[in-house]
């Protein structure tokens, strides 16, 4: 028969990991909503500077910048990869680094190397053990996404593939789409293509932003050299800052759902607990009766 004070104990064990679960599930929630807003201003000024390059495209050769050097035989390939610092967050980190597992194995069949540059805690501690090398780790960007950091890891990307140390560079994260689904996305962000692909979600969320501008013809100025010079490394920054406030506002909202579901598990064992309780307690009580009567009936004898 299972000890009262054992069950009492568990059952204030469990309560208070209810009460610590939803203070990080109202915690959660109030962040996603300060990051799902900054991810949503930022996305039609990702999208317009996508549009910008795209309608360069007819103007512009692959040799015309270094950023657009496509290299021939490419070998040596750079994986900027986004995911947390911290852990309770549901599959938030465990889908993205299946994913990028799969790439990884997929690329290296195809006899090119590997090696990554991670942002986060989590994404260093699963591939420092790995065979792939890690290169760089920003651990101090997730907490504090701001431009400044965005624009720091983009001048390391654009300093490793115009020193020809890469032949590519890829961009790994989890995209927001809402705040009980996200996918991961990874796509090739060095060189630069002209000719770029949007998500169904990119198109819906900025159907205004077109039918606002319509097809507009532009003149460039000052020369073609100075523009590319100063928008492509522009263009970098903002995708990686993309992909941060990006992967900020999905580690929120699968930080906020894991938190409600733990809640609510916890919610249902301590209903088992009480339930185990009583009826523990009603079959000591129920032990004590029959110990009593049957003292009085064998005094009675």
């Amino acid at each position: 028969m299972p000890n009262l004070k054992d069950i009492r104990t568990r059952i204030e064990s469990v309560k208070n990991t209810r009460k610590i679960t939803k203070a990080m599930k109202m915690v959660a929630a109030a962040k996603l909503r300060k990051a799902q807003e900054r991810m949503e201003k930022a996305r039609p000024y990702a999208y317009r500077m996508q549009r910008l390059i795209e309608g360069m495209a007819g103007r512009i050769d692959e040799d015309a910048h270094p950023l657009l050097d496509r290299r021939d035989d490419p070998h040596k390939t750079l994986v900027v990869t986004v995911a947390s610092n911290r852990g309770l967050c549901g599959g938030f980190n465990t889908n993205l680094f299946r994913g990028l597992d799969r790439f990884l194995d997929e690329q290296r069949i195809a006899g090119e190397i590997q090696e990554l540059a991670t942002v986060g805690q989590k994404a260093y501690n699963h591939y420092k053990k790995s065979d792939y090398e890690v290169v760089k780790n920003y651990d101090q960007v997730i907490d504090n996404v701001s431009y400044k950091h965005a624009k720091r890891i983009a001048a390391f990307i654009i300093e490793q593939f115009v020193d020809e140390s890469y032949d590519s560079v890829y961009l790994c994260y989890n995209r927001f789409i809402s705040a009980i689904a996200n996918e991961w996305v990874i796509y090739r962000l060095l060189p630069l293509s002209m000719a770029l692909e949007f998500t169904e979600e990119d198109e819906e969320g900025h159907k205004a932003v077109e039918e606002e501008s319509g097809e507009r013809e532009y003149i460039y100025e000052p020369q073609l050299d100075t523009l590319l010079d100063n928008l492509l490394p522009s263009h970098v920054e903002v995708q990686v800052m993309q992909a941060l406030v990006e992967s900020e506002a999905t580690e929120q909202a699968s930080r906020m759902t894991a938190m409600d579901n733990a809640t609510n598990n916890a919610t249902d064992m301590i209903e088992d607990l009480t339930l185990q309780y009583n009826r523990a307690r009603q079959a000591y009580i129920t032990k004590e009766i029959v110990e009593i009567v049957s003292g009085a009936e064998s005094l009675k004898g």
